[in-house]
């Protein structure tokens, strides 16, 4: 099974520079979206079906043009979940997840601190979420959370941890709670497999930051310890150029 994570920064701009092409060439078994930024009867699902996707679902924001998620699964799941029941979480549109027999599958997008409201949000945010998967996990044993945590781990994960220290995305309280996270069950699955530096999935729109590769590792697919050994590859796919972002995934034999 592959299962990609994509941070699509507008799935309509996305679409309008060759999402479909892109999508089809990867051929993944189950795509996570993020900051989808529409709602549902803004785009065409009938697009996704016929490159054989028949089952997609969509978690909007309420604020139209903003946040928003999706799954693309080639195969019914059993269960699909809109939100965490979280209210607050849920009015952003920021997690929705499958369920098959033996593996539940989340499309996340983590909250960003563009200012200081918005980082005792997205503090707030990381805490409630992460006693949510707690409890999740007293449920669903195998889980895998792709999506944008909007947190650099490590300073490997970053173009210039010096400069961006003071940062949100590279703060020491956040690296924290993404340690935190990791040692309660969780495989972050591209250093299972890669522990070079430069390998990045976000870059900034300014001062030519892609060409020049001076990008942050904010997005991730991290999984349940007990699924690791099932884990064939994890990869990076920065030649895909839909978004500010670039496309994460993982190959895992069930």
């Amino acid at each position: 099974m592959k299962i990609i994570s994509y941070n699509v920064n507008g799935i309509r701009a996305a679409l309008k520079k060759g999402l479909l092409d892109w999508i089809s060439s990867a051929d993944p078994d189950i795509l996570c979206f993020q900051e989808i930024k529409a709602n549902e009867d803004q785009f065409d699902i009938q697009l996704f079906k016929d490159l054989g996707y028949e089952y997609n679902y969509w978690f909007s924001a309420q604020k139209k043009g903003y946040s928003g998620v999706g799954i693309l699964c080639k195969k019914k799941p059993v269960n699909i979940f809109y939100g965490t029941g979280i209210n607050y979480m849920d009015f952003e549109g920021r997690n929705i997840r499958v369920d098959y027999n033996n593996v539940s599958v989340m499309s996340l997008y983590l909250p960003s601190g563009t200012n200081q409201d918005r980082l005792s949000y997205k503090f707030k945010y990381m805490d409630d979420f992460l006693e949510y998967i707690n409890d999740l996990k007293k449920i669903n044993k195998n889980l895998i959370i792709c999506g944008d945590f909007n947190i650099c781990h490590k300073a490997i994960d970053i173009h210039d941890p010096i400069r961006n220290a003071n940062v949100s995305g590279f703060l020491p309280h956040e690296r924290q709670w993404l340690t935190k996270f990791l040692s309660t069950g969780f495989v972050d699955s591209f250093r299972k497999f890669n522990s070079k530096s430069n390998n990045y999935s976000w870059w900034s729109y300014r001062a030519d930051s892609r060409a020049n590769n001076k990008g942050w590792r904010i997005d991730y697919v991290l999984v349940s310890e007990n699924i690791e050994s099932m884990l064939s590859d994890a990869f990076i796919l920065p030649n895909a150029h839909h978004s500010d972002h670039c496309p994460v995934g993982i190959k895992v034999d069930f």
